[in-house]
């Protein structure tokens, strides 16, 4: 199974196939380790016995005729033998090899022989594996034949008594580790299962729920750390809650706003229809073309709301000077149409600023239409664009008559607008969603002189 595959399998499925492998690892590495201590252990347990073959060997071992006699504890060989279950080899020889008594050219060890200190090895003779024991000792007396003064004593047994014991102990070792490893893989699915039980039942419950209901989703019989995600899903529930009133909300609103000019218009046109009088039909027809207008703005500002709800912040490097003056050459109509003396302050040099040139545009668009628009005529209105070291700021001053204290404590909802307002009441919505969106915010003032009003936008570099 690929990796992809298995990250894109359950999560019982992932823990098992990652689980296993490492269970089963660890288990032949523990049957190696015993099979290693097996062998040390029955070598060590069948050396003693060696090393008392020797020592009874030793004790029987006579120089006294000047020459060498071995008399052989018959009783023990056979004892020996018996518990060796095969073939056991003697060698009594001097050093130099030149006297000797036993089984001939016995394999001598890799290692040069102290006296007194046994050595142990495995070793090859006629074909069949044997384990050797061999010691060195002085001889009492000096032989006729050599002139060597020491004594090698050897005795060998078969393997096979210790390979089967190893065997046998190694078998039964591994029918333990199998046991145990099927054991504890049994013991992980159950408590995998018994674990995801509370995410079956909570993922089944979700199933069941209306595609309507955002209610929290149930975390207290959740595993602690399981209960992050869910407290994130609930507070995504939460917000996609608050975005859907927000939205029902805005339709209703917005079904509102655009269905009372709709009816004005077709008042308007069933009017001009009927009215024969060249003049009246045309006043009539500027009147109709007015509101047609309005219905047209008010579509474009619930429109451009509704994308700025949803639509991503794109930040890039801007001129905010250039920025300012873009609104200011547009709106430089509407500003003569009313007499406004309509001004700019842009900073020199250029200032960049960070953020969605688009949307912060359209947000001081409506801003500066805002003070034109429903502000004192014959007034003045000016733009300025400012940064510095926390972030950027563009504010938009009239010498107006400011606002209504009512509206000052909806400033920024949708729909709110003053007595004598003739527009939707989506501009300052439309700002804060923009502004807000930035990490900023809108701020409303007396301007300096306490005279008129002064919005800014701020938002953070």
């Amino acid at each position: 199974m690929s990796w992809s595959r298995i990250r894109q399998a359950s999560l019982k499925l992932r823990l098992l196939v990652l689980l296993l492998p490492v269970m089963a690892l660890v288990t032949a590495t523990s049957l190696w380790l015993t099979r290693t201590d097996a062998a040390a252990a029955a070598n060590a347990a069948y050396d003693r016995s060696l090393l008392g073959a020797i020592k009874a060997l030793d004790n029987n071992v006579s120089t006294a005729s000047g020459g060498l006699a071995v008399e052989l504890p018959y009783r023990l060989f056979e004892f020996f033998q018996l518990t060796a279950t095969g073939s056991v080899y003697f060698r009594v020889a001097t050093a130099d090899g030149l006297v000797e008594i036993g089984h001939p050219d016995l394999p001598l060890p890799a290692v040069p022989l102290k006296p007194g200190q046994p050595v142990f090895y495995d070793a090859v003779y006629f074909g069949e594996t044997v384990r050797v024991g061999t010691v060195m000792r002085a001889l009492e007396h000096r032989l006729d034949q050599t002139d060597e003064a020491q004594l090698v004593i050897q005795v060998a047994e078969s393997t096979a008594s210790r390979e089967q014991f190893t065997a046998s102990f190694l078998r039964r070792t591994a029918l333990r580790d199998a046991v145990f490893l099927a054991v504890m893989g049994l013991a992980v699915v159950l408590g995998l299962w018994m674990a995801l039980r509370p995410l079956t039942r909570l993922a089944a419950q979700t199933r069941a729920r209306d595609a309507q209901d955002v209610r929290p989703l149930p975390s207290a019989d959740l595993p602690s750390d399981v209960r992050p995600l869910v407290d994130a899903v609930n507070q995504q529930l939460a917000r996609s809650e608050q975005l859907m009133a927000q939205r029902r909300g805005f339709v209703d609103d917005a079904s509102h706003q655009l269905r009372t000019p709709l009816t004005l218009l077709r008042a308007q046109l069933d009017y001009v229809l009927r009215e024969t009088d060249t003049p009246r039909r045309e006043a009539a027809l500027r009147a109709l073309s007015d509101a047609l207008g309005q219905a047209i703005r008010a579509t474009n500002q619930l429109l451009t709301l509704a994308r700025s709800d949803t639509m991503a912040v794109h930040r890039e490097r801007f001129d905010l000077g250039d920025l300012a003056r873009q609104v200011a050459l547009e709106l430089l109509p509407l500003a003569r149409e009313r007499g406004v003396d309509f001004g700019l302050e842009v900073p020199d040099p250029a200032v960049a600023g960070e953020g969605d040139p688009a949307l912060l545009r359209q947000a001081l668009l409506n801003l500066a239409h805002n003070a034109i628009q429903h502000g004192r005529a014959q007034g003045v209105v000016t733009l300025k664009a400012s940064a510095d070291a926390t972030g950027h700021r563009l504010e938009v001053l009239d010498d107006g008559e400011g606002l209504e204290p009512a509206l000052r404590q909806h400033i920024g909802e949708r729909f709110a607008k003053g007595r004598h307002s003739t527009g939707s009441g989506l501009g300052m919505a439309i700002a804060r969603s923009v502004i807000e969106s930035h990490g900023g915010r809108l701020e409303v003032q007396a301007a300096p002189g306490g005279v008129g009003l002064c919005v800014t936008l701020w938002w953070p570099r």
